[in-house]
């Protein structure tokens, strides 16, 4: 029982220690703020990778806002904190990447992937169209020949028998 409530202690340890640091809200100016909190949305979070660090609560993300809060204090312009940051973490720190060479997969891929999937639908489709539904006329007639035949009558085919072992190919 003890190792039980021992366990226990230190799941719950380790979920409270592991929690994420929370970013001071500074509202000494409303001005300073809303234009951090816009910059905030156009970057990335470099740990979360998929949330801005404007909605990240990782500790990274609290000194980016914390240094972004700093830069317009200094009366750095949003241009110029933008690009500090590129120079910085690289074109992945934005969260909306420009078109560039090195980022036209991203804007191109989507699309193309689409492009390629409704040429393949397209294709499928007329390939099914073109197929014939029903065999050939000759095979028509012998379907229809076999339907209309009693169900106890015999065919005039007799079944082919099963050859003996010596005319069976061996197997290797």
């Amino acid at each position: 029982m003890k190792a039980l409530v021992a366990a226990l202690l230190l799941a719950f340890a380790s979920t409270v220690a592991s929690g994420q640091v929370q970013a001071p809200d500074v509202a000494r100016d409303p001005v300073v703020e809303a234009r951090l909190k816009a910059l905030a949305e156009e970057l990335r979070c470099l740990v979360c990778q998929n949330q801005t660090i404007a909605d990240s609560n990782a500790g990274l993300a609290v000194d980016l806002r914390n240094q972004i809060r700093t830069q317009i204090g200094q009366g750095r312009s949003d241009e110029q904190i933008r690009n500090y940051m590129v120079e910085r973490y690289g074109a992945f720190v934005l969260y909306k990447p420009p078109f560039q060479a090195t980022t036209a997969l991203l804007w191109i891929g989507p699309f193309a992937l689409l492009a390629i999937g409704v040429g393949i639908f397209v294709l499928l489709v007329r390939r099914r169209r073109g197929a014939p539904s029903l065999p050939s006329a000759p095979g028509n007639a012998q379907l229809a020949a076999l339907l209309e035949q009693e169900p106890g009558a015999s065919t005039s085919q007799a079944k082919p028998s099963k050859p003996s072992r010596q005319e069976r190919p061996k197997r290797r």
